[in-house]
């Protein structure tokens, strides 16, 4: 038998519920690298249930798929299906008498390697950059004729090439990489000689494969268990022994070494330690790769070129056209990470263009952008130059302001006639002549004349014209 107290409680404990139902809500849906928010959430900010936050594809992706936003639920976010995929820049075009060549996808940051035909030579850098806007940098050429610049042989250890007694090759020419048994390739496959003498990209590494077979040692017989003398070399492992173990020449059986890894290299696979056993020393497996350091970081108004992001590899800042770089151009992938800082790209501004005597005629004001325009006029005069000027990539004026010239009249020139007043050879606005013919000369038009604001005389120059009386003898 229910009561009403009773039926109060029930009532109570649904609309706990209820609430707590009510209360549960969303925190921040979290980005991926191919996907980022489409609006800034601040920080800290709660979704309700029935709630939709909007997505885009990042930067370097474009959207092929999928739903744009996700939904709250009971303190949940639907799952995101929208699909990104990386961008790509695609065919770099046809270059006369050669071609393009690719190493893999054509991502943001991939290069195309030119290459010509036999009996041309390459001009150019060598190779166009996949950028956000497209393929970038000056399109290289193939132009008749054998180049004498060369690239000497890339010596990469480990590996099947096959050197013979070629010492130097042609721009142009081509070469392709594989490893002995037991070694990986780290880098291109295929390297193409540039128009520089290196070789573009730079030669790859045979790296020791991580599962590479060893020899296990034996056992020897007998109550007393071999020594071993000092670890022996490990060869092109980039590892070396620890400083603790360097001068140490005696090692019982079953005593461990360590190794490191060179700097700018950092394991990869592999146990640090070899154990002496019996005599002998178990075959390190300690894998060493370059550091990898990423993206030097963005350039508003600007970008890094690559030539790649492992230890030793270089980021060069290159501003847009109209900004100039301030501070270090060039960062190195060091054993930490970029050293120096992200320079900047400052947009390039232009003096205040020198006085003249000519009126500016536009409202622009310092600082004046590349590509920002002066305008000049005249309120009195003839404009003498360009009626515009602009700012330059260089910071420079394209060219200099123009002047007002003053508006003058020249001497009228009236064969056989005379007139009355100054006789200069030029003559102000508004000053009036008369004028009036020579002897036997006859005056047809008008006696007295004006210089007007245009420089001319106004209404006409008279003639004079020889008199009847005269003409006659």
């Amino acid at each position: 038998m229910r009561t009403a107290g009773g039926d109060i409680l029930i009532l109570s404990f649904a609309l706990l519920a209820s609430a707590a139902r009510a209360a549960k809500k969303c925190s921040t849906p979290l980005e991926t690298p191919a996907t980022a928010l489409f609006k800034k959430v601040p920080s800290g900010q709660m979704f309700n249930s029935g709630e939709k936050v909007y997505f885009r594809c990042a930067d370097e992706y474009t959207p092929s798929g999928g739903l744009r936003y996700v939904e709250c639920k009971d303190g949940e976010w639907t799952r995101l299906t929208l699909k990104c995929d990386k961008k790509t820049c695609g065919n770099a075009g046809d270059i006369s008498h050669g071609e393009f060549r690719y190493d893999g996808e054509t991502y943001i940051g991939a290069r195309a390697y030119a290459t010509c035909k036999n009996g041309y030579t390459l001009r150019g850098k060598g190779y166009v950059t996949c950028q956000k806007s497209g393929w970038s940098g000056a399109y290289p050429t193939c132009e008749e004729g054998e180049s004498k610049t060369t690239c000497s042989n890339p010596a990469v250890d480990n590996s099947l090439q096959k050197r013979g007694d070629v010492s130097v090759y042609q721009v142009g020419e081509r070469m392709s990489f594989s490893c002995q048994q037991g070694f990986q390739l780290a880098g291109a496959a295929h390297i193409t000689c540039g128009p520089d003498g290196q070789w573009q990209p730079l030669p790859p590494r045979c790296l020791q494969s991580p599962d590479r077979p060893t020899t296990q040692p034996g056992q020897p017989s007998g109550k007393h268990k071999a020594r071993c003398g000092a670890p022996p070399a490990v060869g092109t492992s980039h590892a070396n022994l620890a400083d603790k173990y360097i001068t140490k020449t005696s090692f019982s059986s079953g005593e461990k070494v360590y190794y490191t890894c060179d700097v700018g290299y950092l394991p990869a696979a592999g146990s640090k330690s070899r154990m002496c056993l019996n005599g002998e020393w178990t075959q390190l497996k300690l894998k060493c790769e370059l550091k990898f350091c990423g993206q030097a970081g963005e350039i508003k108004n600007g970008q890094f070129v690559y030539t790649g992001i492992q230890f030793g590899d270089t980021a060069t800042a290159i501003c847009n056209e109209g900004y100039i770089l301030v501070g270090k151009a060039t960062r190195n992938c060091m054993s930490h990470d970029w050293d120096g800082r992200i320079p900047v790209c400052e947009a390039v501004d232009c003096p205040e263009p020198k006085v003249t005597t000519a009126q500016r005629t536009d409202s622009a004001e310092s600082p004046y952008f590349y590509r920002s325009v002066v305008r000049y006029g005249c309120h009195v005069g003839n404009l003498d130059g360009p009626n515009e000027i602009w700012c330059t990539k260089n910071g420079t004026w394209n060219t200099s302001p123009p002047e007002c010239t003053d508006i003058t009249c020249p001497s009228p020139n009236v064969d056989n006639g005379l007139w009355i007043g100054a006789h200069r050879q030029k003559h102000s606005p508004m000053e009036n002549l008369s004028i009036e013919c020579r002897r036997g000369f006859t005056i047809r038009g008008p006696t007295s004349i004006t210089c007007s604001s245009e420089g001319r005389w106004l209404p006409y120059l008279p003639q004079c014209q020889q008199s009847y009386y005269y003409s006659r003898g």
